[in-house]
């Protein structure tokens, strides 16, 4: 009986060292090596400084930037935010998520000064379920270059392009969506006068 514990102990004791501390180091190591701006988080780095993720969203509320999806949670993914992530939870017959697409709407509408017909794509009207999603589409992204260009006074032609070059088409060609990656763009823009190309975390740190 006592050899049987003894044997039970010591397995468990090797299975915890493989499974649970070699294991998750070679899978580490792995990523690092081959996947490095990936698996630290594929951050965003703007003159040393840390300034978000590729796969957050962030707020963005001046004229002279793009304007992310709408949240239904704070964003809390700035330099020093804590991410926080939710869904609003309010069903397709819910007064106040129509309240909510209402106002939506109104907003984009009026702060890019776009006539009151204006069709707004549904992801600048609805929240996505998480809250945090990074990305845009082309449409929702060109309603805006007219504002963002007038605020930075340059032209149309010089923001669309940056729009067209940030847009990113469907997964393999076909999974999903074309779309355009928010803090991708912003940080392009910022960077558009002194042709600086935004650089990974990863790669700042190699």
């Amino acid at each position: 009986m006592i050899k049987l514990v003894i044997q039970s102990v010591r397995q468990t004791i090797l299975w915890t060292i493989v499974t649970g501390v070699g294991y998750s180091l070679v899978i580490t190591a792995i990523a690092q090596l081959a996947f490095k701006d990936k698996a630290n988080g594929s951050l965003v780095v703007r003159d040393g400084t840390i300034i978000g993720s590729a796969l957050l969203a962030q707020q963005f509320q001046g004229t002279n930037y793009f304007w992310p999806r709408p949240s239904a949670c704070t964003y809390g993914t700035g330099p020093a935010g804590l991410v926080a992530s939710s869904g609003s939870n309010l069903g397709p017959t819910s007064a106040p998520l129509q309240t909510n697409v209402m106002n939506n709407v109104a907003a984009f509408i009026s702060g890019n000064n776009l006539p009151t017909n204006t069709v707004v794509p549904a992801d600048m009207a609805f929240a996505s379920a998480s809250g945090l999603d990074p990305h845009i589409s082309p449409e929702s992204a060109r309603l805006q270059i007219a504002r963002v260009a007038v605020s930075r006074g340059v032209s149309e032609d010089k923001v669309k392009a940056l729009v067209d070059q940030f847009t990113e088409p469907p997964q393999w060609g076909f999974l999903g969506q074309a779309r355009v990656n928010v803090l991708l763009l912003n940080v392009a823009l910022d960077e558009m006068a002194s042709n600086k190309k935004p650089e990974p975390a990863a790669q700042k740190n190699g």
